[in-house]
């Protein structure tokens, strides 16, 4: 009887072996994924830009700003997908967890001899003690708001955002004087502070970082990229490291035992309860991680400015997130990522870079009134319902946004990439035994 020939005799693969020998690991795929997402739109713009004569340095800075959005609002929706996307928490306060950190950062750095006075502490000191008081205001929200489900928990967090919202805005707290100094939240006119950006210049003065800088900004003045545009362009890539340190945090809780408990309270909480499990527990110490983060990313985002007020935490900014998230898909990292991404290039600047499109080709006066418009074009003239269309498209993008969920609702309920939502199984308990399994081969 005949020796069986071994894998490497031109023996032919199953189909499952095949797959598997050739499957590229996930990390790579999400990486090429993205990757192959974000080329794609910036050569999209680039091209387009070009062409119809809006120019080098706005379209530059027209990507500038669309991958800023995108870092920025990543870092939030990631946040998020702790909650909802793992746990099932529905947190609809997210912007008040923002606040808390932002003014945290802003009390702690602001200058002693400011209007209000601030304590002058380095930045670095104001970031974490930010992520700090965001966490602790989370910890005093989850302790008596978990006791509730769903809905409820869903109100308690959008009550203790606008909670948070005014009382800065209160006039008992705009001003608190302590000694011969007066602190406080300046009310509506906010805090003005170090912003956190200016961490660039400090990392242009070493060694490598600062050559790397040089060559850029050589490689701009080349051709003819503004240096403000450059210096955005590197806070950006600030904001893409703490991109990557989040997706690997918590891609790396997701796939841990905590994680996995995570993923059971999410599908059922009961279930997991009876397994022995301490639910409360698990859900407290998330919701605390999850707001210390979403304290980090409002400081990397409206610390970048240098002055912070209540206006920039409306309940908006919560709906803007969870459309990301509801882009991307809940469950996923890399879905979190995507919509994000896909928010801030279609969304949110999308609109404004076809403006600067018809601007540049079409002289256009927007009318008074809409009906100014309807009547010109019943008259055959086009132009003052285009003026009107691209004078008002900041709020038409409320419009679209509604469109494109509807859309999602249709054809995508789960989101571009919710079928890639994590189980909370340790192994996927989906795919069929194969030989190399001890199993039976796939036909």
């Amino acid at each position: 009887m005949s020796e069986a020939p071994d894998s490497n005799d031109g023996v032919a693969e199953t189909p499952g072996e095949r797959s598997e020998a050739t499957e590229r690991p996930q990390w790579l795929s999400d990486l090429l994924l993205i990757g192959g997402i974000v080329a794609a739109t910036y050569a999209a713009f680039g091209v387009i830009g070009l062409l119809t004569g809006v120019g080098l340095n706005e379209t530059v800075g027209f990507m500038r700003q669309v991958t800023f959005f995108a870092a920025v609002y990543a870092l939030v929706v990631l946040a998020l997908n702790l909650h909802w996307g793992y746990t099932g928490l529905f947190n609809i306060g997210v912007a008040g967890f923002m606040a808390v950190g932002v003014y945290t950062m802003a009390f702690l750095t602001a200058s002693p001899d400011g209007s209000p006075a601030g304590l002058g502490l380095p930045i670095p000191i104001g970031v974490v003690g930010g992520m700090i008081a965001a966490g602790l205001v989370g910890l005093i929200a989850a302790l008596p708001a978990l006791r509730v489900r769903a809905d409820y928990f869903a109100i308690v967090t959008l009550g203790l955002s606008e909670i948070i919202r005014l009382s800065l805005l209160s006039g008992s707290l705009r001003s608190v004087e302590i000694g011969d100094t007066e602190y406080g939240t300046g009310g509506g006119s906010g805090i003005s502070y170090t912003p956190v950006d200016s961490v660039v210049p400090w990392l242009l003065e070493r060694p490598v970082i600062g050559f790397a800088g040089d060559q850029l900004y050589a490689i701009g003045r080349m051709v003819g990229i503004q240096s403000s545009i450059i210096d955005g362009g590197l806070y950006t890539g600030v904001l893409i490291l703490f991109v990557i340190t989040f997706y690997l945090l918590l891609t790396r809780i997701a796939y841990s035992p905590f994680g996995r408990v995570l993923k059971a309270i999410r599908e059922d909480e009961l279930a997991a309860r009876s397994l022995g499990k301490n639910t409360d527990r698990v859900k407290i110490t998330v919701f605390v991680v999850g707001c210390a983060l979403m304290g980090l990313a409002g400081i990397l985002w409206m610390g970048s400015q240098s002055r912070v007020n209540p206006d920039s935490f409306m309940p908006i900014v919560t709906f803007y997130i969870f459309v990301a998230l509801i882009v991307g898909g809940s469950g996923s990292n890399t879905g979190s990522i995507v919509g994000a991404f896909a928010f801030a290039a279609f969304l949110w600047q999308g609109p404004r870079f076809i403006r600067a499109i018809v601007r540049a080709n079409v002289d256009v006066r927007p009318p008074q009134t809409i009906y100014d418009a309807v009547v010109a074009l019943g008259s055959g003239d086009p132009l003052p319902f285009v003026g009107y269309v691209i004078g008002t498209l900041d709020e038409l993008r409320f419009v679209l946004v509604g469109v494109v969920l509807i859309l999602l609702m249709i054809w995508k309920p789960d989101g571009l990439l919710g079928h890639r939502k994590e189980l909370a199984a340790a192994t996927d308990i989906t795919r069929r035994p194969t030989a190399t399994d001890g199993g039976e081969p796939d036909e």
